[in-house]
């Protein structure tokens, strides 16, 4: 049966937010405020956000041919990946894990230091129209940075990838939405 038009979506904006570790009252739908220590990262280039999936598999033989009896998951991976184009202090402390911007005097100074760990929660929204997509990583940290340059003709950008880590039930991210396709 092929989708009517009200359940195609497209990704039309949108938002990226980040809050500390272990944070209490994370919304359980798609439409309820974030809770005050959660904090949206600003504007994201156009490219919007990549969610991959992926799995590794190890090949179990049978002795008898040496075909392919079995695949075994042997590794997992769920990661979320963006690039920030606005240069804030959340940014700069996403980008620079471990670094934090200290501001005195109206003078501002982030000293790089060398990465260490730091999961954080993370979050998105994806709306079109009225509808939206709600996506919460309990349990997430950037694993990943691209370069940035400094140029005349382009925003100074932030590539991130966000890794989503199991929950002790093995979740590592729960999507909402208020987009009655989902329940049909």
């Amino acid at each position: 049966m092929p989708l009517s038009a009200n359940a195609v979506r497209v990704a039309i904006t949108g938002a990226a937010y980040v809050a500390p570790p272990k944070t209490a009252g994370l919304p359980t739908d798609a439409t309820t405020a974030w809770p005050a220590a959660v904090k949206d990262i600003g504007w994201i280039s156009d490219d919007g956000i990549t969610e991959s999936n992926s799995t590794d598999t190890t090949e179990i033989k049978g002795w008898q041919g040496g075909q392919t009896v079995r695949k075994v998951i042997s590794s997992s991976e769920v990661t979320f990946s963006f690039t920030a184009i606005e240069t804030s202090k959340t940014v700069l402390e996403l980008y620079h894990k471990g670094s934090k911007v200290v501001t005195a005097s109206g003078k501002s100074v982030l000293a790089i230091k060398a990465p260490g760990p730091d999961r954080r929660v993370f979050g998105f929204d994806v709306v079109d129209g009225d509808s939206l997509i709600r996506i919460v990583i309990p349990d997430g940290e950037v694993t990943e940075t691209g370069e940035i340059t400094y140029k005349g003709d382009e925003a100074i950008s932030y590539e991130l990838t966000i890794t989503a880590y199991p929950g002790a039930d093995g979740t590592v991210a729960i999507k909402y939405s208020n987009d009655p396709a989902w329940a049909a």
